[in-house]
């Protein structure tokens, strides 16, 4: 009786575990085909290989010329926890040529967009839920909500015009998870966005150039100032964001 009752359990766990299995494997399927066949997956794939080519360079950077590779380190991660802004006047702080800073803040956004938005829409379409973004993912959608109906109004031109001008939370990634939101193709969505970022990366190499050169004159210690308040400003406006909109969500 006790050996029925065993094979019975064991009989019930095979089928159990069978159709997770097979649910498992259909899902690694479909993404497989996802990346190779969907216009978000080329994007993930094109964003992956830039990161490793640009991640390569840092690397012989490194090698050949260690005080400016560190620089840049430096830049990348602030481009990447701040923004475009506080990374160039980090850049431009530590005396790199303002070609230099331009072209490596273009990389890291580009790099930013075109993995931050396949995931984004593989985590909307529940292909690839990455459980460690899960909460920028939400952020990032929420801040995206905020802003979709203003943009609405204009289209592509709201999106362009979004993206370019430097409010809170009007960064490329945002933008282009409204572009989604909104259903522009990626192949309009993505130019749109870059475009307008790389403006805004213009826009602010201009001003911070002219700026530093003004500053520099007082001090040599003034254009690092102007970094590090930045970077106050950037920390409290995101500190404020955040209880404004946990106050909004309890009310």
């Amino acid at each position: 009786m006790s050996l029925t009752i065993r094979l019975n359990i064991e009989d019930m766990e095979e089928k159990t575990e069978q159709p997770a299995n097979e649910t498992n494997s259909k899902q690694k399927n479909q993404l497989k085909e996802t990346l190779l066949t969907s216009p978000e997956g080329r994007i993930l794939l094109i964003g992956v290989a830039l990161a490793f080519i640009y991640t390569l360079w840092l690397g012989i950077k490194l090698i050949y010329s260690p005080e400016e590779s560190q620089i840049l380190f430096g830049m990348t991660a602030t481009d990447i926890l701040f923004g475009r802004a506080a990374a160039m006047a980090f850049g431009y702080s530590l005396l790199l040529g303002h070609a230099m800073v331009i072209t490596v803040c273009i990389i890291i956004e580009t790099i930013l967009v075109l993995i931050f938005y396949p995931l984004f829409v593989f985590s909307w379409r529940h292909l690839l839920v990455i459980k460690w973004l899960k909460n920028t993912f939400e952020r990032l959608h929420r801040a995206a909500e905020n802003h979709k109906d203003k943009v609405q109004k204009y289209g592509v031109i709201g999106l362009f015009v979004f993206v370019w001008l430097p409010f809170w939370m009007t960064g490329p990634v945002v933008g282009c998870i409204i572009g989604f939101l909104l259903g522009i193709k990626a192949w309009l969505n993505i130019p749109v966005v870059l475009a307008g970022t790389y403006v805004a990366i213009f826009g602010w190499a201009f001003f911070l150039r002219r700026l530093h050169g003004r500053v520099a004159s007082y001090s040599s210690y003034a254009p690092m100032v102007i970094f590090a308040l930045l970077i106050v400003i950037i920390v409290i406006g995101n500190l404020l964001h955040r209880t404004l909109q946990e106050n909004k969500n309890k009310t």
